[in-house]
């Protein structure tokens, strides 16, 4: 299975004090631990990206993302920001999407698709920009392990629906800190909030491991995961969607039967005048 780069939002963002990490593995745990929590007490939720995969029906949808990053972490990295955000509206312009700037600090990509290959190819390709120099550039000198990331979706035609199955992969583990004894320390959690929502007609059925602590929660026909930083997020789930090209020929077929059937069995048959 190919596996294609998230954007290195943490990368260009936290480089400022994660390359203090990495240059002070030999330093003790207390000293490495003490920086990480107060960084995580001061920038709170300095990252708030919201991913969304909307379907209307089997040959419509859109990729939402929203993106928000506070002022405070801004102030430490903000040409990163800035960089980031911008290479986010270049990449949706390829990919005939949009992006409206909310604020210097804030974005929303919208990316339209007409089915779920489609979806894989534009997903994959957005999160992977091996086209953009500025974004390449960027990548190439951070200093964190890179964030794998990968959609497949599959569907099936069944005339009037379509099944589809939807699985999404996002590495996380290098955003946890590894202290000079080996341990993990999850102490950068709380400086990203990762949300993934699905929203369909008829809602989706989740069919992750029972043993996976990742649980969407459901609001009407949406589904929301929270993605954990510092973990390997798995999400399985299968969900129908309306087929309009089928449900159109069928009700073509169906009006042409019953003009036939008016034809020739309810309607009188034509007199034919004899000469």
């Amino acid at each position: 299975m190919k596996i294609s780069k998230l954007p290195q939002i943490l990368t260009w963002l936290f480089k400022p004090f994660t390359s203090l990490f990495i240059r002070n593995q030999k330093i003790k745990h207390k000293p490495i631990l003490f920086i990480i929590i107060s960084l995580s007490l001061l920038l709170s939720g300095c990252v708030q990206y919201d991913l969304g995969i909307n379907f209307n029906h089997a040959n419509s949808g859109e990729l939402v993302q929203h993106i928000q990053i506070s002022e405070k972490l801004t102030s430490l990295s903000g040409d990163y920001v800035y960089e980031w955000l911008n290479s986010l509206e270049r990449r949706a312009k390829k990919l005939q999407g949009s992006a409206k700037r909310i604020s210097p600090q804030e974005v929303v990509v919208k990316i339209p698709f007409t089915n779920g290959k489609e979806l894989q190819e534009k997903f994959n390709s957005f999160f992977n920009p091996r086209n953009d120099k500025k974004a390449k550039d960027l990548d190439n000198n951070g200093e964190l392990a890179k964030i794998d990331s990968n959609l497949i979706v599959e569907q099936n035609n069944f005339l009037l629906f379509v099944r589809n199955r939807l699985i999404y992969d996002l590495d996380l583990s290098s955003l946890a800190v590894i202290a000079s004894n080996g341990n993990v320390i999850e102490g950068t959690s709380s400086l990203v909030n990762l949300d993934l929502s699905l929203n369909t007609p008829f809602g989706a059925k989740n069919i992750q491991p029972v043993e996976n602590i990742n649980q969407p929660e459901k609001h009407g026909n949406q589904l929301v995961w929270k993605l954990q930083p510092g973990q390997l997020n798995h999400v399985e789930i299968v969900f129908w969607l309306p087929n309009f090209l089928g449900i159109g020929t069928l009700v073509i077929i169906l009006l042409i039967w019953a003009g036939l059937y008016l034809r020739y069995t309810v309607l009188p048959a034509p007199v034919v005048e004899k000469n």
